[in-house]
């Protein structure tokens, strides 16, 4: 919703938002110089980070992050687009404080269910490092890289909850190496499908900050959008073939064609987009079908490869 909406510079610092735990509802609120202040400000943050970068042997990255004028150029002040990202970060907080309980509830599995606690941990880590790299995301002032890293790291988060609840679950499905390899392929196509999608969406953020109307963007987006739109067909026609393999073999029925339903709803939204002149209220929503299905392939595949010797009964 942050992106769909173009909230993504609503608050121009981190962890609070213009200064403030709760944000101003108008200009008025601010100092004349707000501008120039958060723009040093960020750009003073994407010193530090260009180090890092450097660190790791990025220098061309870093180069181009501090020579690009564009990164330290600041929005006027919106209080919709403000108040969406600030309600974006009370979730995050409370996605935060829901981990630290979960880390809490874990500990005392330390020691005879040592998987159970450490993936608690690991998850709190990546959810620390999410909301580091969401500070990130805004002082480079949406670069889109970064936007697709701070996805992926959702998504990684994502696999760490769906993996600890087939640690505590005791359901399984018996299946084959072919189907469980079939499966994989299905995984890493949406993956591949996945990173298509975020090349075009870095191109309709570029395009939403120039003069084309919205109902244009997609015939201005060129050959990533074909790619992606045609690849959607592959995604569908394996997924089909593993739904029928899944019910002849182990009777399984419920996940997969959920998967179906969900590529099926994922297609839909994606043709509204390309048909309907890319209406705000679809891109999250499409986003969000894009990442049930990769939860719900994670715990088909986890039910078929169930074999761990911690897990709890269901009572």
């Amino acid at each position: 919703m942050v992106r769909s909406t173009g909230s993504g510079m609503g608050c121009p610092d981190w962890p609070t938002c213009f200064g403030k735990i709760v944000p101003p509802t108008s200009a008025e609120q601010l100092p004349s110089d707000y501008k120039e202040f958060y723009s040093a400000y960020r750009h003073a943050k994407n010193v530090k980070f260009a180090k890092y970068l450097s660190l790791i042997g990025l220098d061309e990255t870093a180069d181009q992050l501090l020579d690009d004028e564009s990164i330290r150029e600041e929005a006027d002040f919106n209080a919709t687009k403000t108040w969406v990202e600030y309600i974006n970060r009370l979730v995050g907080v409370a996605v935060g404080l829901l981990i630290i309980t979960l880390v809490w509830k874990a500990l005392p599995l330390r020691t005879t269910h040592r998987r159970v606690f450490l993936f608690s941990v690991l998850t709190l880590v990546t959810v620390i490092i999410q909301g580091w790299f969401g500070s990130i995301v805004v002082s480079t002032n949406l670069t889109t890289w970064t936007i697709t890293i701070h996805m992926f790291l959702a998504l990684v988060i994502v696999a760490f909850l769906i993996y600890m609840l087939h640690l505590v679950e005791s359901t399984s499905v018996k299946a084959s190496a072919g189907t469980k390899w079939l499966l994989i392929i299905c995984m890493l196509l949406l993956l591949v499908q996945t990173f298509l999608g975020t090349e075009v969406r870095s191109l309709i953020d570029t395009l939403a900050g120039t003069v084309i109307p919205r109902s244009r963007w997609v015939e201005a987006l060129g050959l990533e959008f074909v790619v992606h739109r045609s690849f959607s067909w592959s995604v569908l026609i394996v997924h089909v073939i593993l739904l029928i393999r899944i019910r002849k073999t182990t009777g399984d029925k419920i996940f997969p064609l959920t998967l179906i339903i969900l590529i099926l709803g994922a297609i839909l939204t994606g043709t509204g987009m390309a048909y309907f002149g890319v209406p705000a209220f679809l891109q999250p929503l499409h986003l969000v079908l894009a990442t049930l299905i990769f939860g719900v392939q994670l715990k088909l595949y986890f039910r078929m490869n169930t074999g761990s010797d911690l897990m709890f009964n269901k009572a």
